[in-house]
């Protein structure tokens, strides 16, 4: 019996990180609604993608050109390097608009337990960047969760006897919460990241 093919738009969809059952349908339906034309623009950007995309040889971001934007852009400052587990996190900090350095993308973080050791990671790809001379800074920008201070120490050990600057993002309380529902190691965090006032 073959599938229906709306049933199968929802099987596909649920195929999404995040996206569960009932979101799939909503968006099935939605897609239902569309102009040919809109959905025909949907279905091209994700062949297109699927064709053209392709990791920046130099920083590991995706691209669809070699080098990618930033570590073609003359006006970044490449004295500094910030590095970062996946592609998505160059979205967000790009979007803040507050760094006009390189980056360079791990494409993951270490976690043994998951088989993901430092040569399944980008990691002598940067020593190579770092090595070629012309840094100043690294900036270890991984997630503040377990894999991600595996991974940002673990760089630390590596980059030390470099003598170039290593820092590490500034995290803790978000703008607006209330300091008696933070998690304890989010408060000792905040605390350990605080600055001259």
């Amino acid at each position: 019996m073959t599938q229906n093919i709306v049933e199968n738009l929802i099987t596909q969809l649920t195929k999404l990180p995040g996206i569960g059952r009932k979101t799939a349908q909503r968006l099935a339906f939605f897609i239902l609604t569309m102009t040919k034309e809109e959905a025909k623009g949907i279905s091209d950007a994700i062949a297109d993608v699927k064709e053209k995309a392709k990791f920046c040889s130099v920083c590991f971001n995706i691209t669809d050109a070699d080098p990618c934007e930033i570590c073609s852009n003359p006006a970044r400052d490449g004295s500094r390097i910030c590095v970062v587990e996946e592609p998505s996190n160059i979205l967000a900090i790009e979007r803040t608009g507050s760094f006009d350095g390189t980056y360079h993308v791990l494409l993951g973080a270490l976690s043994p337990v998951d088989g993901i050791t430092p040569d399944r990671l980008k990691i002598q790809e940067l020593l190579k960047r770092v090595q070629a001379g012309g840094v100043q800074e690294v900036i270890l920008a991984t997630n503040p969760n377990t894999k991600g201070e595996m991974t940002a120490r673990y760089l630390t050990e590596l980059l030390k006897p470099s003598g170039i600057r290593i820092t590490r993002i500034a995290y803790g309380l978000p703008i607006g919460s209330d300091i008696e529902f933070a998690d304890e190691v989010t408060l000792a965090k905040s605390l350990e990241g605080r600055r001259d006032m």
